[in-house]
C-alpha cells in the first residue's frame, strides 16, 4: 500500500498540503521567533558576510547593528504617527461640547436632502437615522467600553506576550549569524535536507516579494492621498495622506483608519464634499490594492494571481488576520515542495535511465 502511495501524485500533494497546514497553524506559532529569525539571518546573510570582509565588523555585531537600525526606523515611524495624532487632539476635543447639535445639523440637512425624492418620508427618515445613533451611543458607551476595560488584562498578557517574542527573535537571531554558516553547510550536506532548501528559498523570495509589493503600494496610494486631500484642500492634507497611504498596509483597516476618522469630522464641519471625497478615496484605494496586490506578487514569485488571491482567501477563513500572510505563504511552501520532490524523482528517473543505457 505504501509503494502505491508513493506512485499516487494525488496523495503525495494531499499529504504535504496537511503537512503545510499542521506546519501553520500549530508549529510556526510555537516557533515563530525563531523562524523570523532564521529568515532575518538568510536575508541578510550577504550583507552580514559583507560587512564582515569589508570593515571587519563580526556577524553578531553586524546582526545587532542591523536590529538596532530597524528598531530605530519603526520607532520613528511610530513617533511621527504620534504625533500627528496628539497634535490633532485638541481640534477634537474642541468639538466635544457641540458634536451633539453639529450632528443634529448634518442628519437634518442629509435627510431633508434625500427627503426631495418623491416617496420618502423626511420625518420618518429622520427618527430612523437618530434612533441608530443612539443606540450606537449607548452601545459604545456600555458594551464597548466596559469591554475595553475588563480586557485590559488580555491586553497586558499580550504586550508581554510580544516582548518575550521580541526578546526571543534578538536572542535567536545573535546566536544565529553567529553558526548560520555551519548550520547550512551541514544540511547542505545531506541530500535529503535540500527540498528544505529549497523551501526556504522560495519562502524568501515571495517574503522579499511580498515587501517590495508593500512598499510600492503604499508609496502609490500615499502620493495618491496626498495629491488628492491636498487638491480637496482639507488641512494638512498632504501630511494626512501620506499617513493614511502608510498605514494602508494595516490588514482590512488600511488607509480608512485616516480616512473614514478624518471624512466624519468634516462631515460635522459641514464639508460635504470633502468628506464625500474621503469616502471615495478610501473605496479607490481598497480596489487599488485588491487589484494591484496579486499582480505585484504572482508576476515576480511565478504565480497566477488569480492563486495569490485565492490563497489569500483562503489563509484568512483558515488563520484569521494571520492568513493574510499566512495563505500565500502556505502556498509558496506546498508549490515548491511538489517542485522540488518532482524535479528529484526526475532526476533519479534520468540517472537511473543514464546507467542501463551504459551497461
Amino acid at each position: 500500500m505504501l509503494s502505491k502511495m508513493k506512485n499516487n501524485k494525488y496523495s503525495i500533494l494531499f499529504l504535504i498540503v496537511g503537512a503545510v497546514y499542521f506546519f501553520l497553524k500549530y508549529l510556526v506559532p510555537l516557533t515563530a521567533p525563531f523562524l523570523v529569525a532564521l529568515l532575518f539571518v538568510t536575508i541578510f546573510g550577504p550583507l552580514l558576510q559583507k560587512m564582515q570582509g569589508r570593515w571587519r565588523i563580526h556577524r553578531q555585531i553586524g546582526a545587532i547593528l542591523l536590529l538596532v537600525l530597524a528598531c530605530s526606523v519603526f520607532g520613528l515611524l511610530l513617533w511621527v504617527l504620534f504625533s500627528w495624532i496628539i497634535s490633532s487632539m485638541p481640534v477634537w476635543l474642541e468639538g466635544l461640547d457641540t458634536v451633539e447639535e453639529k450632528m443634529v445639523v448634518v442628519v437634518h440637512d442629509v435627510c431633508g436632502f434625500v427627503g426631495r425624492i418623491p416617496g420618502v418620508d423626511t420625518l420618518y427618515l429622520e427618527e430612523m437615522v437618530f434612533s441608530n445613533i443612539e443606540k450606537g451611543v449607548d452601545y459604545f458607551q456600555q458594551d464597548f467600553l466596559t469591554g475595553v476595560l475588563s480586557q485590559s488584562l488580555t491586553y497586558l498578557k499580550i504586550l508581554v506576550s510580544g516582548g518575550l517574542f521580541f526578546l526571543s527573535f534578538v536572542i535567536a537571531t545573535i546566536l544565529l549569524a553567529k553558526d548560520y554558516d555551519n548550520f547550512m553547510n551541514k544540511m547542505l550536506d545531506h541530500e535529503e535536507y535540500h527540498v528544505i532548501l529549497e523551501v526556504i528559498c522560495g519562502i524568501i523570495r515571495y517574503l522579499a516579494t511580498y515587501v517590495k509589493a508593500q512598499i510600492v503600494i503604499m508609496a502609490a496610494i500615499g502620493i495618491f492621498l496626498a495629491g488628492v486631500l491636498s487638491v480637496a484642500r482639507v488641512h494638512h492634507g498632504f501630511l494626512w495622506g501620506l499617513l493614511a497611504g502608510f498605514l494602508d498596509a494595516l490588514p482590512f483597516v488600511g488607509a480608512g483608519i485616516v480616512l473614514i476618522p478624518l471624512g466624519v469630522q468634516l462631515l460635522f464641519q459641514k464639508a460635504y464634499v470633502q468628506a464625500a471625497i474621503c469616502l471615495v478615496a478610501y473605496i479607490v484605494c481598497v480596489i487599488f490594492r485588491q487589484g494591484l496586490e496579486p499582480k505585484l506578487i504572482g508576476k515576480k514569485v511565478g504565480v497566477p494571481p488569480i492563486m495569490i488571491l485565492l490563497s489569500l482567501y483562503a489563509g484568512i477563513r483558515l488563520f484569521d488576520v494571520w492568513g493574510i500572510l499566512a495563505g500565500p505563504l502556505g502556498y509558496i511552501i506546498i508549490q515548491q515542495t511538489w517542485a522540488s520532490l518532482y524535479k528529484k524523482e526526475e532526476k533519479k528517473i534520468l540517472e537511473k535511465d543514464l546507467t542501463n543505457r551504459s551497461i
